[in-house]
């Protein structure tokens, strides 16, 4: 019997099978099946359709201050993520505007139109002091959205005219559309790029990350990067115990070959709705071994499901989170990488953006 008391059903392309409500809603619905919903489940349920909204944001840098996050400073072109991986722990952030952390994070998207205006505004503030901006730290600034809106790209436009440094944390391939501004900041220590790959496997990626680039394609993005002179590295994230952690070795060995020269990882996070939601997917995709991987999260979580804790939250911890730990070292030995917090960025080359004005510049 399942422990959901309502039927659940995968959609093509996406992954979350549901859409339960945020954290802060006062309204709760609560499904019962009475036996008529199993007739809708032998029919096609109409597949959700992607929805963009434009939003003029206020500012666009945010600071952070977790000592678990080797940035001080991001920028997220986006709100929600097209890409759908169901394990994405930026899925509870969608309840800050009232919408679900399930299927609407993955299609009801904001679109940041004047991030690049305001970034200049912000970079020319006369107390603005310079550190690496990431890029992409909560949903994924080449997303397929970007294709069209173009926002990540002009937001490295901005960068790259006033020569401040930042990094990128990507699992679509999209980024080779921008190596060419990306090539010129990498000879001047401006830039450094993260691509996401945590298994080999298509089958289980197409599941896990619905509209994110296949494996082997991320694997290109990283030989293409490279080749061109582009300091990249390869992220392992998330690691989900008894699923795909057995990639681990081979993700590290094609991520080598293809010329990644540093790489990082973290385990699975589960916090807030996101329990419910990879649960379910769980029930759906990996039914025999649910059980199993839940077991294994919890004791990386002192007996959890999630474990806020600064120290442990990203690593786990516990025998099964050692024994990752020891084979991630001994796999980035093997191919001399260094950690991923480790490149250091040039900020003294940072210009001041001159804000545009109506009346142009006089001098």
């Amino acid at each position: 019997m399942s422990e959901f008391p309502y039927p659940v059903q995968a959609f093509k392309g996406r992954g979350a099978a549901s859409n339960p409500e945020g954290r802060f809603e006062t309204i709760r619905h609560h499904a019962e099946d009475d036996g008529w919903q199993h007739a809708m489940l032998d029919e096609e349920r109409p597949r959700p359709q992607t929805v963009v909204t434009e939003e003029r944001a206020r500012s666009v840098i945010t600071r952070n201050d977790s000592p678990d996050i080797a940035f001080e400073q991001a920028l997220n072109p986006y709100r929600g993520c097209e890409h759908g991986c169901i394990y994405c722990f930026a899925r509870p952030s969608h309840s800050y505007l009232n919408l679900s952390p399930g299927l609407d994070f993955e299609t009801k998207l904001r679109a940041k139109s004047n991030l690049a205006e305001v970034l200049r505004h912000e970079l020319s503030k006369r107390n603005y002091v310079p550190k690496p901006i990431n890029i992409g730290s909560n949903t994924d600034p080449y997303q397929p959205i970007e294709k069209r809106y173009r926002i990540t790209r002009a937001a490295l436009e901005v960068l790259a005219e006033c020569h401040h440094p930042c990094t990128i944390v990507t699992k679509n391939a999209m980024v080779e559309r921008d190596i060419d501004l990306l090539a010129p900041m990498a000879r001047e220590g401006l830039v450094q790029v993260f691509v996401s790959v945590n298994s080999l496997d298509n089958h289980l990626a197409a599941k896990l990350e619905p509209r994110a680039s296949a494996p082997h394609r991320r694997i290109q993005a990283v030989r293409a990067l490279a080749e061109a002179g582009i300091s990249v590295g390869v992220l392992v994230a998330p690691i989900i115990p008894a699923l795909n952690d057995r990639d681990m070795e081979a993700v590290l060995d094609q991520a080598a070959d293809a010329g990644a020269r540093c790489a990082g990882y973290t385990v699975l996070r589960l916090p807030y709705e996101l329990k419910q939601l990879f649960r379910e997917w769980l029930a759906l995709h990996a039914p025999q071994r649910a059980d199993h991987v839940m077991s294994l999260v919890q004791q990386m979580n002192g007996g959890r499901d999630y474990d806020s804790n600064f120290a442990t939250r990203m690593r786990g911890q516990g025998v099964f989170a050692e024994l990752l730990r020891k084979r991630f070292e001994v796999a980035c030995r093997k191919h001399g990488f260094g950690r991923a917090r480790e490149l250091k960025l040039d900020v003294s080359r940072f210009v001041p953006p001159r804000e545009t004005s109506p009346q142009g510049q006089l001098f």
